[in-house]
């Protein structure tokens, strides 16, 4: 295809994805008050004295909700987001690497929500009391915005649930003969830099959360080169 032609296949691919998202949307903005129950589970569980979540400004419990439902529908639209992104390069695979796209969609979906439940379950755990042993050593009672809760959680969630994808591109680019283990471990210094470039963008502006991101993404990279390994030994 010319240019051109590639910017409207790009263009029709984004329209669907967005209407995917939309659609979503609202069917998660009828479960909202659910979703947020979920999201503050992991805080409100430490039992922390004086804990309290407040809203600092009268629409943001609206906006709160808005953005909830959109959080959560980039998760539930997320396995035809992966079909979308395959579409739109599947053009220029060959035939046999074609039959990759459902395998793809499928582990890319998994791996996503593994690295979200991962989050959930375990980097909430660890960072949420840690941030709030600090407030009782100085004998605070933390009073938690919702608005900014929210934000730092999404971030987090979305940033591990993209990071865990590493093994399946590392997998599906081997197969198709993009790279190789061997690429992957002389450019280990640079994914490094980027590794940790990336956590500081991702991350709100402190070492411990980006801490948090960086050791499980560069244990990934590690896991990606075994995989690419794997890959091109079935190659």
């Amino acid at each position: 295809m010319p240019f051109t032609g590639h910017l409207g296949e790009l263009r029709s691919r984004l329209i669907k994805s967005c209407l995917v998202v939309m659609a979503a949307f609202l069917v998660c903005f009828a479960f909202a008050e659910v979703i947020f129950s979920i999201l503050t589970a992991p805080l409100l569980r430490m039992q922390t004295p004086g804990l309290t979540l407040i809203g600092t400004a009268l629409p943001e419990a609206f906006f709160t909700k808005i953005k909830v439902a959109f959080i959560a529908s980039v998760f539930l639209s997320f396995p035809v987001l992966l079909w979308q992104g395959w579409q739109f390069i599947a053009p220029g695979l060959y035939q046999q690497e074609k039959r990759y796209a459902r395998q793809f969609v499928l582990f890319g979906t998994l791996f996503f929500l593994l690295g979200a439940w991962f989050c959930y379950e375990v980097i909430f755990q660890v960072g949420y009391g840690f941030f709030l042993k600090r407030y009782q050593a100085i004998d605070v009672r933390p009073a938690i915005r919702i608005g900014e809760y929210l934000s730092f959680s999404s971030k987090l969630l979305l940033a591990f649930g993209v990071t865990f994808e590493l093994p399946v591109f590392a997998y599906f680019l081997t197969r198709i003969g993009l790279i190789d283990h061997l690429f992957l471990i002389h450019q280990f210094r640079y994914a490094i830099l980027l590794i940790f470039l990336l956590a500081a963008i991702l991350t709100p502006p402190d070492i411990v959360s980006q801490i948090l991101l960086s050791l499980p993404l560069t244990l990934l990279y590690g896991i990606s080169i075994a995989v690419a390994y794997v890959a091109r030994l079935k190659k």
